[in-house]
This record gives C-alpha cells, structure tokens and sequence, in this order.
C-alpha cells in the first residue's frame, strides 16, 4: 500500500520543477499532501505567472498539464500545525521540498520549525523517512554548505536542482524532467522523464 507524498513549496528559484513534480506525482497515482510558504507563492507568480491564494487555495490555479490525474491533491496552510504531515503518526512514503530556500534549509538543519513545511520535514528526520531537499541557490555560502551537511547526518539528502546533459537535453522542459526524475528516484516513484542510463 503506498502512503502519501508530501510536498513543501518554499522561496527559491525553480518553481517549475515543483510544478512538474506535482504533474509527476499525480499521473503515476501517488496522493500528495501539499503546501507552500507564502515566499514560495510569490516565486511562483513571479516566474509562472500563476496566481495563488494560500488562504482560499483551489487546485486549479496551478495549471497542472492533462497527464492522467490518478492520484488526489490534499492542501495544507503553511501555518497549520494540526495537519496530517505535522505528526509522527501520519505515516508518509516520504518529502521533499522542491525548491528548497536557503532560510528552509537553515531552519531544518537546525530543527528549529516556524512553518508547517519546516515541521514536517521535522518530523520525516525523527522518524527516520525519507527527506529531499532541493536547492537551487549558487554560488554556496559556508553556512548553506554546513546546513547541508548537517541535514545529511541526520538521514535527509541533498538534491540541487542541477540537470545533466549526458542524454542529449534539448529543451528546458527537459532538463526540469532530469531534475523531477531523480526526485521521483529518491521517493521511490516510478517515471518514465527521462532514459536511463545503459537501458538503449
């Protein structure tokens, strides 16, 4: 039986690849619990052009393409500390925060929750599950470079949104493919983004 997936959205650079992780996450039927920080929303508009409304949120203001939807969509306020994905018991086949800020990252290597994203990324360390974590930021600061580091001892992986161009990449659709792909990895999903290597 697979359990759900969840899914934080924070301020960082790369909203697509959030937005085509969700489109992933759904088509391969795997129910997603979802929610974003109000600078995650903001990065959202700014790069998409997509208008949403962390108070009154209505799926379809994220566009999400025509892949068959077989899996269901459940939103959380980013201040909703009674959420599912805010407890230990809510049993979760893994999270990523897809992008990843670097205020984020600070905040759960050093276990120090002010958003429900943060606490259940918390709670995915101490129960010992899956965590990935997706940066973008460039270059690195010695402090995002200990932060990392320190989010690896505790169990969780570090995954930049760094797409590869070893298979051919032509377009940025691509590219946010290669990216998703080795999250969907990760979380244990199965996908077909992109080719593997040594398959043919």
């Amino acid at each position: 039986m697979n359990h759900p997936i969840i899914v934080g959205i924070t301020g960082a650079s790369g909203a697509i690849y959030a937005v085509r992780l969700l489109e992933t996450l759904l088509a391969a039927g795997r129910d997603v619990h979802l929610s974003i920080s109000p600078s995650g929303r903001d990065v959202i508009r700014h790069e998409l052009n997509l208008d949403i409304d962390l108070d009154n949120f209505n799926a379809s203001c994220l566009r999400l393409r025509d892949d068959p939807i077989n899996g269901a969509l459940h939103f959380y306020h980013h201040q909703d500390f009674m959420a599912p994905m805010a407890s230990g018991s809510f049993l979760s086949d893994g999270m990523t925060i897809c992008p990843c800020s670097g205020s984020t990252l600070s905040s759960v290597a050093a276990g120090s929750a002010t958003n429900l994203i943060q606490r259940a990324a918390e709670v995915q360390l101490k129960e010992r599950r899956k965590l990935v974590l997706v940066p973008r930021e460039a270059p690195l600061s010695l402090a995002h470079i200990d932060n990392m580091r320190h989010v690896t001892e505790a169990g969780g992986v570090i995954l930049p949104a760094s797409p590869g161009f070893y298979h051919g990449e032509q377009s940025v659709d691509e590219l946010v493919n290669f990216v998703v792909a080795r999250i969907c990895d990760q979380l244990g999903v199965e996908h077909t983004l992109t080719k593997r290597w040594g398959s043919g």
